[in-house]
């Protein structure tokens, strides 16, 4: 088989599985049903025009026989007058005469017969058709029952052109909310990390740690005030011989607690010494 060839017979099967699928079964009975109808009323516009056809040579035959019987009585007055001459003439009219209407019943005996074959014909195609119009009906419910039957049996198996396009939108649906899902959480976890509130205060890394130290030498600077104007207004009280031990202890420790600050303050001031100057 040759390339064309091939070519050719995939087409035709293509096209013929196409119009397969496209035909509908309903309507190609229908259609050929009022094919037959049409048929049928074609047969009998030709038997009504055959009809008459018949019926005007009837009426033509009549007249010649009514010619006929004219020329009779013409032949027979002209012999009563001794006119033989028009009595033969009256003759041979009548002859002609009956020698078309020999004709003309030949004609009409042709057309009967053609008009009894039509008529029989037309019963047999009427018969045909009502026989069809029967099987088309009943056809047409079985192929009703049967897409049905189908349609039903592809949406409980899940096939079909329809649930397939079901199926993918609930997967697309399902995608779609499983994204939403971790996007909600992931954008609970940075909200409950502080990322949103780091993205959202001004300026870098750097200047928000540079901000915290200049804070902090704040705090210390006014501490350091506090401090000094509390040393300088402030006068040691006097001992007091009646000071129970208890009270003594809690001086010590009182002491003991800002010796531990003060040398974390020296640690501090020492640390951001190093750092300017570095």
């Amino acid at each position: 088989m040759g390339i064309l060839s091939r070519a050719s017979y995939v087409v035709r099967s293509k096209l013929n599985s196409v119009l397969n699928r496209a035909e509908d079964p309903s309507e190609t009975l229908d259609y050929s049903y009022e094919q037959m109808r049409d048929e049928l009323q074609e047969v009998k516009q030709g038997i009504a025009d055959l009809t008459t056809q018949k019926k005007r040579l009837e009426m033509q035959k009549r007249k010649l026989e009514d010619n006929v019987d004219k020329h009779n009585e013409q032949a027979r007055e002209a012999v009563q007058q001794d006119r033989e001459d028009l009595a033969r003439k009256a003759l041979e009219k009548k002859k002609s005469k009956m020698s078309q209407i020999e004709d003309l019943e030949s004609q009409i005996a042709d057309l009967q017969s053609t008009q009894d074959q039509l008529v029989e014909k037309k019963n047999q195609l009427q018969t045909r058709i009502e026989e069809f119009k029967t099987k088309k009906e009943t056809m047409k419910a079985r192929y009703e029952a049967a897409e049905a039957s189908n349609r039903a049996n592809e949406a409980m198996s899940g096939v079909g052109d329809e649930m397939e396009d079901v199926g993918r939108a609930i997967e697309r649906a399902e995608e779609r909310t499983e994204e939403m899902e971790a996007r909600s959480e992931a954008m609970d976890e940075l909200q409950a990390n502080g990322t949103f509130d780091d993205a959202m205060a001004s300026g870098d890394e750097i200047d928000r740690e540079l901000q915290q130290g200049r804070a902090d030498r704040e705090v210390e600077t006014e501490l350091e005030t506090l401090k000094s104007e509390m040393g300088k207004s402030t006068t040691e009280p006097e001992p007091d011989d009646s000071t129970d031990t208890e009270a003594n202890l809690e001086d010590l420790e009182t002491e003991a607690a800002d010796e531990e600050i003060e040398a974390e303050l020296e640690e501090l001031r020492d640390d951001d010494t190093e750092t300017k100057s570095s």
